[in-house]
């Protein structure tokens, strides 16, 4: 059964709620707007940068190779694996598969999951943590700083049971960290020196930071306004192809919501979903298996009449 309904189901009979909100305290807040503007900042020096025509190839490549590794992280690591057990990974692969997205700096794989969950259970109603219908920039980054994390609650509780999970979520600070202290380091060696050092952890930590955090707000954003809607849900959740182009596959969105549990979001061979073709590497190099995948005549039954 899928985490999502299972947890619903189990919240609805137990006349609880699986997945409540969390109050940060006031520092927990200004952390987050921390993570937010920070990113920011750096984007507009980078753009300078690009201005003054200061910027190579090793910059490029370090902004590039570290959104490709934490990206594939988030889409793969912690929404279709963790949150929607999508597919099994072996345990190295898993534990790399978390690691990379927590360099996202998007939080903690239970807390992130959790979340969702509740996103699924809650689609755009009373309770989603970010629904468009609460405004765009709600959906966008607002949620962040409204107490609409989930860190606690069944579905938190049966994330944190799974030793992988709960070692990745008690040293994300670290893994965060490294995700910079790693573009930053071979800044210091391709480049030359603390300059180099700067320009890595630039590039390769703070500006793939910002471009990551907002690709990822905007499947919660603006693929819940823009798009096509395919498949009958009870949401909002469209396919939009220029979010799906840079996120991995997940600007299919209306797809996911149909079938959450599909381990491939872009259903058709047209549908960029780099996501899928790592997954076709993994399960070819059988380091993941049980790839869930909903029948032919099961898409066609959810498709929308044409007419």
């Amino acid at each position: 059964m899928n985490l999502t309904n299972e947890t619903e189901n189990k919240e609805q009979a137990a006349g609880m709620d699986a997945f409540p909100f969390h109050h940060d305290a006031w520092w927990g807040k200004t952390l987050v707007l921390t993570f937010v503007l920070v990113p920011l900042a750096a984007a507009a020096v980078a753009i300078g940068m690009l201005w003054g025509d200061q910027v190579g190839w090793v910059e490029i490549g370090l902004l590039l190779g570290m959104w490709t590794w934490t990206g594939l992280g988030i889409s793969l690591g912690f929404h279709r694996m963790l949150t929607h057990r999508a597919f099994t990974a072996r345990a190295p692969t898993r534990l790399l598969l978390l690691i990379s997205a927590t360099m996202s700096l998007q939080g903690p794989p239970a807390d992130w999951a959790a979340t969702h969950i509740r996103h699924h259970a809650k689609a755009d109603r009373e309770g989603d943590p970010h629904s468009p219908l609460e405004g765009f920039w709600h959906a966008h980054l607002g949620w962040l700083l409204r107490d609409r994390m989930v860190r606690s609650g069944l579905a938190h509780d049966k994330l944190m049971a799974d030793p992988i999970v709960r070692f990745v979520q008690r040293t994300w600070i670290v893994w965060a960290t490294v995700g910079f202290l790693i573009p930053a380091a071979i800044g210091y060696f391709a480049l030359g020196g603390w300059m180099g050092f700067l320009e890595g952890l630039l590039w390769g930590g703070l500006v793939r930071v910002f471009i990551g955090h907002h690709i990822t707000w905007s499947v919660n954003s603006i693929a819940h306004i823009f798009g096509t809607r395919p498949y009958q849900t009870t949401d909002e959740a469209r396919n939009n192809w220029l979010v799906a182009l840079f996120s991995w596959g997940e600007g299919w969105h209306n797809n996911h919501h149909a079938f959450p549990r599909a381990a491939y979001i872009g259903m058709h061979w047209w549908q960029l979903d780099p996501g899928k073709y790592l997954l076709w590497v993994l399960k070819a190099c059988r380091q993941v298996t049980s790839i869930h995948m909903p029948t032919r005549e099961e898409r066609l039954a959810r498709r929308r009449s044409r007419t």
